[in-house]
Formats: structure tokens, C-alpha cells, sequence
């Protein structure tokens, strides 16, 4: 699918969006910043400047470890700084670093899957607010997953649990403070390959079959029994970051063919 761009969409605002070196985020920040928005791309990966870079329109690069707190307060205050206030949050970063059954996972892999995928979420959401309760408004939009419900990735699973948790506690807590708070759950995701690739130390043959098992689940869950595109996820991130979707808080919009999670 072609990206269909609203030129001036975002005029006047300044998004941060973290995970931007790759993937959905990348594609997100690219199209934001080609319809008009200030787009802060935060990565850890020292390329994020490079892909930034290719912004059409105004673009800086922060890099941050967003697993730890102190990198996410680092990366909104640098936008502050440069744009002179952030008006948009998108919580990118996240992924499962290894498919495998439950009963298989080692305590510290256990850990860092929850690092992953619910920390930078918890740790940006916070970081972000005083910045949004000075200018009065704000709106966050969080990347979960369908995944809530699908085989051999529990705590992966559990992690974006906890991202759509946070995700309705904070748009009741900060409704009447004019700060929006809303998420998407993809589904399977045709991306080209990784350049850092999410489990470093590699797959083993059993994570292999694994995987492949976990494919062939996503795909029969799905009506569509298909994987959608970057294009198909960057597309409703984006109507949820925009004004159109001002009346819209508090919701999880699985993305994902059909499947709920």
C-alpha cells in the first residue's frame, strides 16, 4: 500500500517518536514530518541521525537508551529544547527479542522482554507530562500488540498488556487536563530486516521452528489470513496522533486483520 499523505496535518506540532531508526517508527516519523509536523527521532541506534536525515521537513536525531529512565527525561527534554515544546508522544519502541514456550524462558530472558517492551512505554509516558501540563494539552499514542493473545512469546505478551493498562489508566487520570492518551495493536508486520536485529545473540534452530509456528498462528488468526505492511500500521498511529481523532481517548485499536488479540 502507498502512503496517502495529508500535506499540513501536522503543522505547528512537534512529535517525538521513539524505536524511529526502523521500521514502523521510521516510517511514522518520515510521513509525520513529510505532512508538516517537528519530529524529534529517538533510537538507540547510532544511525538514527542518518534516517532523520531524510526527513522532508524540520527533523532532529536523539539517542537514547529508553530501557532506562534517565534516557527517556533525556530525549523529551532535548526536544523542549529544540522544538520549544513536544505536542505528540508516539511510543514505539518495543519487540519481542525471542519466540519460545512459556516453560522454556530463563528468568533474565523473562526480564528483558519486560525491559523491552513496557519499560520505555512507562518511562516516556511519564517523562513527557510535565512537558504536556505546562502547555496545557497533549496527546500520547502508544504501539502495543495483538500478541496479547498468541503463542510462545508470554512475556512479551504480558509487557503489552501492561502498555494498554497504562494506556486507559492515563486517559481517565488526564482526560480533564486536555491530554489524550490512545494505542494501536499490530499485528504480524512484513518489515525489511532488521539492521540491529531484536535477539542479538541469535536464534537457535528450536527458536527457529518456533518462530515459524508463531507465523503460521499470527497468519490464522487474522480474517485476512495475511501480515499487513509498515504502510497499514503507520497509517492509523498517525490518525490517532491528529486532530481528527480529538474525541477518541482511551482506546486500543488492534490493527491486525481482523484479529482482536
Amino acid at each position: 500500500m502507498s502512503p496517502r499523505y495529508f500535506p499540513g496535518r501536522f503543522a505547528g506540532k512537534v512529535l517525538v517518536v521513539t524505536g524511529a531508526a526502523q521500521g514502523i517508527g521510521r516510517a511514522v516519523a518520515l510521513r509525520a514530518a513529510k505532512e508538516g509536523g517537528r519530529i524529534l527521532f529517538v533510537d538507540r541506534a547510532d544511525f538514527v541521525a542518518a534516517v532523520a536525515a531524510e526527513a522532508e521537513g524540520e527533523a532532529a536525531a536523539f539517542s537514547a537508551d529508553l530501557e532506562t529512565y534517565e534516557g527517556a527525561a533525556a530525549a523529551m527534554g532535548f526536544a523542549s529544547e529544540t522544538f520549544g515544546g513536544v505536542d505528540i508522544l508516539i511510543n514505539n519502541v518495543g519487540g519481542a527479542i525471542r519466540m519460545r514456550p512459556f516453560a522454556e524462558f530463563e528468568p533474565q530472558q523473562i526480564d528483558a522482554e519486560i525491559r523491552r517492551s513496557l519499560m520505555p512505554t512507562l518511562y516516556c509516558c511519564h517523562a513527557v507530562l510535565s512537558h504536556f501540563l505546562a502547555r496545557g494539552r497533549g496527546t500520547i499514542i502508544n504501539v502495543s500488540s495483538n500478541a496479547t493473545r498468541g503463542i510462545y512469546r508470554g512475556p512479551y505478551s504480558a509487557a503489552k498488556g501492561g502498555v494498554n493498562a497504562i494506556t486507559q489508566s492515563l486517559a481517565m487520570e488526564l482526560a480533564d487536563q486536555n491530554i489524550r492518551v490512545v494505542a494501536t495493536a499490530p499485528g504480524g508486520t512484513e518489515a525489511p530486516p532488521r539492521r540491529i536485529p531484536r535477539n542479538a545473540a541469535g536464534d537457535t534452530e528450536k527458536e527457529k521452528a518456533w518462530m515459524g509456528e508463531v507465523v503460521s498462528q499470527v497468519k490464522q488468526s487474522s480474517f485476512m489470513r495475511r501480515y499487513g505492511t509498515i504502510e497499514e500500521q503507520a497509517a492509523p498511529i498517525l490518525f490517532l496522533a491528529s486532530e481528527e481523532a480529538s474525541y477518541i481517548t482511551g482506546s486500543v485499536l488492534p490493527v491486525a486483520g481482523g484479529d482482536l488479540g
